[in-house]
């Protein structure tokens, strides 16, 4: 029997079943194509003791996180964000900044800029070996009790530990919150950002629900799950990123400021802390898939071609929802040179560099990462030239 990963409660109800996928980075390569895919059930759950939306830890982050897919510099606006927030901080020349999951530099480089010191603590070797290649000092680990330990031993208390959409990708959430706080020096301050759940559930952002992310948080329940490790929520602010993302400002010691006492009476309003905010959801989460089928089928019925933009893990969730294969989606494409020559996981959709787009001139891009929406559209405005149009999935079918 399942049991809540933060409390330990037994009393878990079901949001929606998405079926059984593949994990969503495993992309493959060409010879991996008559070799079977291991697929795992996405069930997402929410925990009616403490309102920690979750699904069973059925991989490990060993086995998604070794060797990574996903650099974070190839998103022009997300390198920007990070860039804004390092403007916001007030790092002296002694400052010491530690990213967790720092990826392939795309924060910390702008504190190397700053001249202060900082260290990425980053599981991925590929993908930190691009960090390194930056000038941001990189070490490969995954973020434990031990681990923050031996870094604070070595390199002294962080005055910033930043963990920007990593709290929902590791299993031990009492664990890694611990680590975060040995990291932190006692006046320090850690900074965290995670999708909202009250925006996924408000705008139907279902394809963010996949095996990488094991819980999804309210403010509520991720100031338990910061208490559990050891910090004081004192302060959020709401992101656009991502669609809809948060950013927890914890402590060592502190009290909760107002905009965390008003976050939790919108999470409570929505019904997010009781069952009947989730009651629907199941529905409008078929509603998205039957709109999109509907749109693709009849596409090609008309002999119109569609392809993808971008292959990011949410997109994978999407494709293996719906059952969209190349007979509806050609191919889909990606900034990613690591990604081109692969195909999706399960959908086995083929992945080419972003040029084939303006070479085909396709009648439909369905854009999958519509996080970045308006980042796309600029990027895709030349589609326009030859009539072309853009399909956006989430949260209800649009074209534009």
């Amino acid at each position: 029997m399942m049991k809540c990963r933060l409390c330990g409660s037994a009393d878990l109800a079901g949001v929606v079943d998405l079926g059984a996928t593949p994990p969503c980075e495993l992309f493959l390569t060409a010879e991996q194509l008559d070799r079977p895919e291991t697929t795992y059930p996405l069930h997402l759950r929410v925990c009616t003791s403490c309102w920690l939306a979750q699904i069973p830890p059925l991989i490990t982050p060993e086995e998604t996180f070794t060797e990574y897919a996903y650099f974070s510099s190839y998103s022009s606006s997300w390198v920007e964000h990070a860039r804004r927030f390092v403007d916001g901080l007030e790092l002296r020349p002694d400052s010491f900044v530690v990213e967790v999951a720092s990826n392939d530099g795309y924060l910390l480089q702008h504190v190397v800029e700053r001249g202060a010191r900082c260290l990425g603590i980053e599981p991925s070797a590929n993908v930190g070996a691009a960090a390194v290649a930056k000038g941001v000092p990189t070490i490969t680990a995954f973020l434990s009790p031990e681990t923050g330990q031996r870094v604070r031993d070595e390199h002294g208390p962080a005055d910033v530990v930043v963990a920007n959409n990593v709290y929902a990708h590791i299993p031990d959430v009492v664990g890694f919150t611990r680590g975060l706080r040995n990291l932190v020096a006692d006046d320090g301050v850690v900074s965290i950002e995670v999708q909202h759940l009250l925006t996924l559930m408000e705008l139907n952002q279902y394809d963010t629900i996949y095996h990488e992310h094991f819980q999804y948080y309210t403010v509520a329940a991720a100031q338990r799950a910061l208490a559990g490790g050891g910090l004081v929520l004192v302060d959020v602010e709401t992101l656009p990123t991502h669609g809809g993302s948060i950013r927890l400002w914890a402590r060592p010691y502190g009290t909760p400021s107002e905009r965390v006492h008003d976050l939790i009476a919108r999470e409570k309003a929505a019904g997010l802390l009781e069952l009947s905010g989730y009651a629907d959801f199941a529905a409008r989460v078929a509603r998205v898939r039957r709109d999109l089928l509907r749109f693709l089928v009849d596409a090609a019925d008309e002999g119109k071609t569609v392809v993808g933009y971008g292959a990011p893990g949410k997109g994978n969730t999407l494709l293996n929802h719906c059952g969209i294969r190349p007979d509806l989606l050609a191919y889909t494409v990606d900034r990613n040179p690591y990604k081109h020559g692969r195909f999706t996981p399960g959908t086995r959709v083929p992945i080419l560099p972003p040029e084939r787009i303006a070479e085909d001139r396709p009648d439909y891009v369905l854009v999958l990462p519509w996080n970045l929406r308006d980042e796309l559209v600029e990027q895709l405005a030349y589609v326009n030239a030859w009539g072309g149009r853009l399909v956006f999935p989430i949260p209800r079918l649009e074209v534009v």
